[in-house]
Formats: structure tokens, C-alpha cells, sequence
């Protein structure tokens, strides 16, 4: 397994030009393809996640690169296919949705470790519009069958919100293909900012979705209609490290492609950094962060509307002056690995003391960073971004399988050691 030994560093200054976002990106090709028009792609992230949904959508009879799609102008025109889909879950969810309206026969899989995350919940809404599909494994897991159904949407489909938004999202985005309908969410709704993207995406595709509060969504039917032109904005996301390496170790950082006028809900990390006490500014396509001048303030946050930039903040808690608690974090046990159980395990290594409970963190802060701690990254992008941060404490720390982070950011290390 290859090994990135990053050096003790103590300093973190300069300007990093941010990726686009992964959930702007798929979101946008799979819309691109939908609609009617040529749709020209600005800013699109050119990551493992990206490539998947390109090649799917390929097979599946789409014209479409890096910088141009053309749409279909409604369902996707090839009727059979087997696609692989990696570990994506932004084209795994969305594509089992729009492929069950599309009047064909497919199979969907991925890597292992897809095949442990459930697709029950929205393989169930589906089924209640008519769809036909079939688990070839577990039941509620990837790998799918699809078939033709007959769809038939006279009552609003019910989903449960409490287990991944992308299940919402799909459903938001495929139902103009079958003329429309409501969509009515059972419990409490994760990661709504996620949502939010893609009713802004789909209003630019020409679907406008009324939104009944957070309960219920009245989506029209189609087609698509292409704006033209579409950029991607930076992955705020991703974002979070930078800012988070100003915060730690003085700054200033600053991140660009990415501003106050974003549109994805993780640029409130910038709220986590606040509370601890650091510095942040911010324009409208740019975020700067330093140290406050002091210590960094422990901190005791709901943070389950940034799932992903909350992992950041579980790293940021190693610099905290006091114990950390992070709440409502239940969804990061079906991500890319448990990232509950894996975040607590390399903290550990570390020097923390971490609780680990069922939907949340409780990290108390080490006197100081062990040095040399190997850090599994569990085939998780997100976990060798956030524990690069723990060199900022003047300790060498060991990546293991840093290729990992070309999921959605092959060039993360080159941009990280550009400020250090």
C-alpha cells in the first residue's frame, strides 16, 4: 500500500484556486442530459466521481464530455445496459431513479463498499410509482436490476429523510421524466442544504419545484430545457481544509471559486471556525481564514446540515482548548466507510480521547499530537483531506492509500503543500 509522509509544519499561508463541487458537478451532467439543448460545462470537476457519471452516461446514449453535453430531451434513449459506479453515490442514486422511468432493462453496481450502503429507502418510492427493480444481493443494497414498469403516479411517494438526502434528490430530479408528481418526506430530513442544490440546479434546468416547507415537493413535469451555460462552482467542501489549516496555523488562507453567494450549504463551516475564535472574510467568490490570535475554543455543535465538512471540524478539535462534541452525524455511518467508527480510530492514534456514540463524536484534545501516527483512510477521500490538518501541529503524520482523494480531488496534497 503506498504511504505520504507529510513533514511537521507549523505555518499555513497563501491562495489555493478550489476544484468544482462534486454534488454541483454530477448534479449538473446528469441534468445536461435530460434536457433539451446543448448544455456547455464550466468549472466541472475532473475527479473519479465525475468520470463515472460521464462513462454511464455515454453508455446510456448521451453525447457528453468534460466541457459539453448534449441532451436527450427526456428519457435516456438507450434501453439496456450494465453500468459500474464505482463508489459514487451522486450517480448511483440519481441514475437508479431516472433509469426506472426510462422504460428499460439495466443493472447497476459498484465497488464493495457500495454495496454496503442501502438504497432501500429510495428503491421502495420508487416501487410505489410502479417501478420494477430487483436486489442481486442483499436485500435493500446495491447491486440493482432495473426493469420496465408501469408508472403510474396518482398518490404523493413517500421517502424517509432520515438516512442519506440523495435519496430525496433523486427523486426530485427523475419524477419530470414520469410527468411529474409530490413527494411527500417521512421524518426528519438530513443534509437539507444538499436538497437546496438540486431544486436551484433543476429551476436552471427549466423545473421549478414548490417546496412545502421541508415536508413536501410539487415537482411538474418535464422536459429540461438547457440554460445554455452552466459553471460549477468550487467544492466548498473541500474548502473547509484550507480554511480550516488558516484557522489552526495563522494564515492567512484563502480559497477562490467559492464565496459568500454559494449555493452549497458546507461554506457554513465558516460558522465553525467563529465559534472557535478564528478570522474569516469573505467575498463574493472567495473565503479567507486565520488564527483569531489565540487559542482555538472548544466547541459543541449540531453539525447535520455539513456532513462532510464536519469531519473537518472533528480533525479541528485536536487544536481545541477543551473537550469537542459534534451532534447529528448518524449519516456519516452509511458514507464512504463508517465514518464515525473510522474518524474515532485514528483520532486515537493521535492522542485523542474520543467517545464514540451512535450519532455522534465526543473528542477530547491531546497536551500534544503524537508524532509518526499511520492514518488508514479506509478508501475514504474525506478521511485523508481532514487528517493532513494534524501535521499543522509540528508532527509528521503518515497517509496511508493517499491516491484515495482522486474521488474528487486528485491534486489535494500538490494544493495542500502550496501553503505550507
Amino acid at each position: 500500500m503506498k504511504t505520504l509522509e507529510l513533514k511537521p509544519a507549523r505555518r499555513a499561508t497563501g491562495t489555493v484556486r478550489l476544484p468544482g463541487s462534486k454534488s454541483i458537478s454530477n448534479r449538473v451532467l446528469l441534468l445536461a442530459a435530460l434536457a433539451q439543448g446543448e448544455t456547455d460545462v464550466r468549472d466541472l470537476l475532473d475527479a473519479d466521481d465525475t468520470r463515472v457519471m460521464l462513462d454511464a452516461l455515454a453508455k446510456l446514449g448521451v453525447k457528453c464530455d468534460s466541457r459539453t453535453v448534449s441532451g436527450v430531451g427526456g428519457p435516456l434513449p438507450i434501453k439496456q445496459g450494465e453500468l459500474f459506479l464505482g463508489n459514487a453515490g451522486t450517480a448511483f442514486r440519481p441514475l437508479t431513479a431516472v433509469l426506472a422511468f426510462c422504460d428499460g432493462e439495466y443493472r447497476l453496481s459498484g465497488v464493495p463498499r457500495m454495496h454496503e450502503r442501502p438504497i432501500g429507502d429510495l428503491v421502495d418510492a420508487l416501487r410505489s410509482a410502479g417501478a420494477q427493480i430487483d436486489y442481486l444481493g442483499a436485500a435493500g443494497f446495491p447491486p440493482l436490476a432495473i426493469r420496465a414498469g408501469k408508472i403510474e403516479i396518482p398518490h404523493p411517494l413517500l421517502i424517509r429523510g432520515d438516512t442519506s438526502s440523495q435519496f430525496l434528490s433523486a427523486l426530485l430530479m427523475a419524477l419530470p421524466l414520469a410527468g411529474g408528481g409530490t413527494v411527500v418526506v417521512n421524518g426528519d430530513l438530513i443534509s437539507r442544504p444538499y436538497v437546496d442544490i438540486t431544486i436551484r440546479l433543476m429551476s436552471r434546468f427549466g423545473i421549478d419545484v414548490a417546496r412545502m416547507e421541508w415536508r413536501g415537493y410539487r415537482i411538474p413535469a418535464g422536459p429540461y430545457r438547457s440554460p445554455g451555460g452552466i459553471a460549477v462552482e468550487g467544492d466548498a467542501s473541500s474548502a473547509s481544509y484550507f480554511l480550516a489549516a488558516g484557522a489552526i496555523a495563522g494564515g492567512p488562507v484563502r480559497v477562490e471559486g467559492v464565496g459568500r453567494d454559494s449555493i452549497q450549504g458546507d461554506v457554513r463551516f465558516v460558522e465553525v471556525l467563529q465559534a472557535m475564535g478564528a478570522t474569516v472574510t469573505m467575498g463574493e467568490s472567495w473565503i479567507e481564514a486565520a488564527s483569531g490570535g489565540g487559542a482555538l475554543r472548544a466547541f459543541d455543535l449540531d453539525l447535520n446540515h455539513i456532513p462532510d465538512a464536519a469531519m473537518t471540524a472533528a480533525v479541528l478539535a485536536l487544536f481545541a482548548d477543551g473537550p469537542c462534541l459534534i451532534r447529528n452525524i448518524g449519516s456519516w455511518r452509511v458514507k464512504e466507510t463508517d465514518r464515525i467508527a473510522a474518524m474515532a480510530k485514528e483520532l486515537r492514534k493521535l492522542g485523542a480521547a474520543v467517545e464514540e456514540r451512535t450519532d455522534s463524536l465526543a473528542i477530547t484534545p491531546p497536551q500534544k499530537l503524537n508524532a509518526g501516527a499511520a492514518i488508514d483512510t479506509y478508501e475514504d477521500h474525506r478521511m485523508a483531506m481532514c487528517f493532513s490538518l494534524a501535521c499543522l501541529g509540528g508532527v509528521a503524520v503518515m497517509i496511508n492509500d493517499p491516491d484515495c482523494v482522486a474521488k474528487t480531488y486528485p491534486d489535494y496534497f500538490a494544493a495542500l503543500a502550496s501553503i505550507t
